[in-house]
């Protein structure tokens, strides 16, 4: 599997992470048999939040990958803060208290990653930057990051986090493309081409902050997976096509075109069926032509001006 930098880390990490929110569903074997597998692909990156199953994926992770410092030090972990029941918290002493559990429920002693969920409409920053700061001194966190956040509500940390924020994590896929529609579409009465994202995009990749891509499967909000839906006949015959091409299938081909753009997205995949992961696994090093990608693109419904 390829490796890539995360954001201006030091950080060298699989290109496709396991995003583990759905693994307090399993038994603790089925956990293990996914990290496991997840393993021998050579994914290393793993990706968490508190609230994944109220922490119960945080320990059962833990459990089904056998934490010690020998396998912790193959292993890169993130987890992610701020959602609370109703509301959002970035207050110094949630982040604080945050990390503490979860590094428990994780059994390390520090978390590679730590990211801010979703925008606390009240964040007072300078909280934020005394929370980072305290978590960077004490060792508990290595490198920090944000997940859905826009361009200005980052420039608004930077002006008091002093720790570089490396990643942004966003919903992503060939059938959830608002991230570069605007750009496509610039100057055009087009629909798309208002921008609802204050081109995220091009502002991380100025910025040198890698973006995660979160439900590279989805259509809508949670509205289910494209792929194989019937809904979407054109886009599925097209992966099929592309992906046949490379050894893939539809599922591999879907995440061979994120890939495949140059601001060198990480897929954040939260398969847990074993052969789905292996799919998903051999688009690591696939690299399909750019005619390909904009077959894809219009497959799903897009429109070039």
């Amino acid at each position: 599997m390829k490796t890539m930098k995360l954001g201006k880390s030091d950080l060298t990490v699989s290109n496709i992470s396991l995003g583990c929110m759905r693994m307090y569903k399993l038994s603790l074997k089925e956990a293990e048999d996914v990290v496991r597998t997840a393993l021998e692909l050579g994914i290393t990156f793993f990706d968490h939040a508190d609230i994944y199953g109220e922490g119960r994926s945080e320990e059962i992770f833990a459990e089904a990958v056998g934490m010690n410092p020998s396998v912790r030090e193959k292993i890169f972990i993130q987890t992610k803060t701020g959602i609370r029941k109703g509301y959002y918290d970035f207050s110094k002493e949630h982040i604080l208290q945050s990390v503490d559990r979860s590094l428990k429920r994780l059994k390390t002693d520090y978390i590679d990653v730590l990211l801010l969920h979703r925008p606390d409409a009240l964040v007072e920053p300078e909280e934020v930057a005394e929370a980072f700061a305290l978590l960077k001194e004490s060792g508990k966190v290595r490198w920090f990051g944000v997940s859905n956040h826009t361009p200005m509500q980052i420039e608004l940390l930077k002006k008091y986090v002093k720790e570089a924020l490396i990643v942004n994590q966003l919903q992503f896929s060939v059938m959830h493309t608002n991230m570069i529609d605007a750009g496509i579409q610039m100057n055009t009465l087009f629909e798309n081409s208002a921008d609802r994202t204050g081109y995220v995009l091009d502002y991380c990749r100025l910025h040198d902050i890698t973006i995660q891509a979160w439900s590279p499967f989805q259509f809508g909000f949670f509205e289910g997976v494209f792929v194989d839906n019937d809904r979407f006949p054109e886009l599925n015959a097209k992966l099929a096509e592309v992906g046949e091409k490379y050894g893939l299938t539809k599922t591999g081909a879907a995440i061979a075109w994120i890939l495949r753009h140059p601001a060198k997205i990480q897929p954040i995949v939260g398969t847990m069926n074993i052969q789905r992961l292996k799919e998903i696994a051999q688009a690591s090093e696939v690299n399909i032509t750019r005619e390909e990608w904009y077959a894809i693109y219009r497959a799903a419904g897009n429109r070039l001006p």
